[in-house]
This record gives C-alpha cells, sequence and structure tokens, in this order.
C-alpha cells in the first residue's frame, strides 16, 4: 500500500506528531507566527546589513551570513511541519524526506563554521589589532565565506547520498521531521561506512568549530586579565553577543545529539517534541535579536529605517 514492506520505501511516517485535537489550529497559528517573526526579523538583519555602506566591514558580513543561514534552515522545516500541523496523516515522500534532511544538517554545519569565522576575526580584532585590516581583507572574508558555504554542503551531501542508498527494513522516523540518525537505524544491512563517515563530518564540522571558537575565546580572556577595565568593557561589547550565539547554539545541538542516540518514544511526547525542535527554532529567533539589540550600529539604523518608515506613512495620510 505504500510499499512500507519494500528495501526503499516510498514514504516515511513522522510518527512524533502528537494528537492535540482542536488545539492543533491553534498550534499553527502561534507557529506560523514564529516563523513570520523569524523570516521579518532575520530579513531587516539582512536589509539593514546590505544597503548601509559603513557596515560593510566583515564582522557584520558574517552576521549576514547568519541571517541567510537562519531563513535557509527555517524555511526546510517551517514549511513542512505547518503543514503537517494541519494534516491527518503524517507522510512524506521519500525524495521530499532526504531533501529535509540534507537542508537542515547543511544548515546546522553552515551555523557552526560561521560561527567559527566570526570567532577568528573576533580573535584577530582583538589580541592582533594592528594587523586586523592585513590579515581579514576583502579577499580573506570571501575565501571563509565560501568555505563556510561549500564544505559543510559537500560533506553532508555525502552523508545523506550514503543513507539514501541504504535498504530499510521499515518507515517511521520518531521526529517531527526527517533526521538522518533515525533513518539509518532503519537499515536492514550494516552502516559502519555511513557511521565513520557520519563522525568524520561530525567532527570536521561541529567538533573542529566548536573547539576552535573555545580556544579563541581562552585567548582572549587570557589577555583581558591584565588589561584596563575600559579595555574589557570594550572586548565585552564586542564579543558578547558572538558568545550568547555560541552558547546558545551549542546547549540546541547538544539537545539534539543527544535525544538522537535515545529512544524518544520513551520521553513525554511534549517534552521530545519541544527538545527536538530547539536548534532549527532558537537560533533563528535569537541570533536577530542579540545582533539587534546589541550592537549599537545596527541597533542605530533598525531603529532610523523604522522611524523614516513610519514618518512616510504619516506623510502620505
Amino acid at each position: 500500500m505504500l510499499m512500507e514492506n519494500s528495501s526503499y520505501p516510498l514514504y516515511f511516517n513522522l510518527t512524533m506528531f502528537v494528537n492535540i485535537g482542536n488545539y492543533r489550529y491553534l498550534t499553527f497559528v502561534l507557529c506560523f507566527l514564529l516563523y513570520t517573526f523569524i523570516i521579518s526579523a532575520n530579513l531587516i538583519i539582512i536589509v539593514v546589513i546590505s544597503q548601509e555602506k559603513t557596515l560593510h566591514e566583515p564582522m557584520y558580513i558574517f552576521i549576514l551570513c547568519l541571517s541567510i543561514n537562519s531563513l535557509y534552515g527555517s524555511a526546510g522545516f517551517f514549511i513542512r511541519f505547518l503543514r503537517d500541523l494541519l494534516s491527518d496523516t503524517h507522510l512524506i515522500s521519500r525524495p521530499a524526506c532526504f531533501t529535509q534532511i540534507y537542508v537542515i544538517y547543511s544548515y546546522a554545519s553552515y551555523e557552526l563554521t560561521i560561527l567559527g569565522i566570526m570567532a577568528y576575526d573576533r580573535y584577530v580584532a582583538v589580541c592582533q589589532p594592528l594587523h586586523y585590516h592585513n590579515k581579514i581583507t576583502p579577499k580573506v572574508v570571501s575565501k571563509l565565506v565560501a568555505f563556510a558555504w561549500i564544505y559543510p554542503g559537500f560533506s553532508i551531501s555525502a552523508c545523506v547520498y550514503l543513507a539514501f542508498r541504504l535498504p530499510l527494513c521499515g518507515n517511521k522516523i520518531p521526529k517531527v521531521f526527517c533526521s538522518n540518525w533515525p533513518v539509518v537505524k532503519l537499515s536492514c544491512v550494516t552502516t559502519v561506512i555511513n557511521n565513520l563517515v557520519g563522525m568524520f563530518v561530525s567532527v570536521s564540522t561541529v567538533f573542529l568549530p566548536l573547539g576552535f571558537v573555545l580556544y579563541t575565546y581562552a585567548r582572549i580572556f587570557h589577555l583581558c586579565r591584565n588589561r584596563s577595565s575600559e579595555f574589557k568593557a570594550k572586548v565585552t561589547q564586542s564579543c558578547l553577543p558572538h558568545i550568547i550565539t555560541f552558547v546558545n547554539y551549542s546547549i540546541t545541538l547538544f539537545c539534539d545529539v543527544a535525544l538522537s542516540r535515545i529512544d524518544l518514544e520513551e520521553l513525554n511526547p511534549f517534552l521530545a517534541v519541544i527538545l527536538s525542535l530547539e536548534f532549527v527554532v532558537i537560533p533563528p529567533i535569537l541570533n536577530p535579536l542579540v545582533y539587534g539589540l546589541k550592537l549599537p550600529e545596527i541597533r542605530k539604523l533598525i531603529f532610523r529605517m523604522l522611524s523614516c518608515s513610519k514618518h512616510d506613512k504619516q506623510t502620505k495620510l
């Protein structure tokens, strides 16, 4: 009937959708408003940085990349999720499932590589300020951004391809979105190659960027120990948004990795759903708020843009 007994099922069944009855319409409205906010907030950051020439600096270019990635990742999740909230069945076609896996996992990898590059930018700015403009040139920024997009894209493609070609002994995924590890666990054959490639990709796109960020901030904090209070305040103002973003994303990513290794059906279904959504929902919400409110240059321009828009409306009236 949907070829559920086939080694290559045409559909996957997302089993973690909780039957919430009529509350699903309220949930749909709340999630739709949340997605609208994510789109609006990140678009404001993108427009402000793109249009304001004074913000065409490395740090702001990297913030722009974060906002673009937030739109990319949230689209990969919310568009399908909102549809499933109103549906009585939660079947997703095989091509759509693997496409969603690629989008969500590449979003996660892009986020970490961009955060790693931002940490390097802050490290050079604080620890080697006299060499900053020689080391962080427009050409270097272009190469770093290209690497942040290209390498994770290819590495995640390899993982998805290996999972796609596995013969499967089932089609049930205990999540509200398609995920690589639950699909691999359905395999009828050995997954040694998948595990080895997955481990290599995890180390290169997750643990290395995490380790590098921790190393750069250890060096920055060590430098600040014997400096003046004014110097420490400037460093804090410059680095705090990145630290908040990094800590937040690390926690949400850890929750997702931990959940992928346990039996979600043993957890409270609402708790399992909330924890599994953290890394695709919270960073796209928090990033524009942190950078839009904490960095004075962006905050001033956002308020100016909003006030000009309000003034134009009043003039037309």
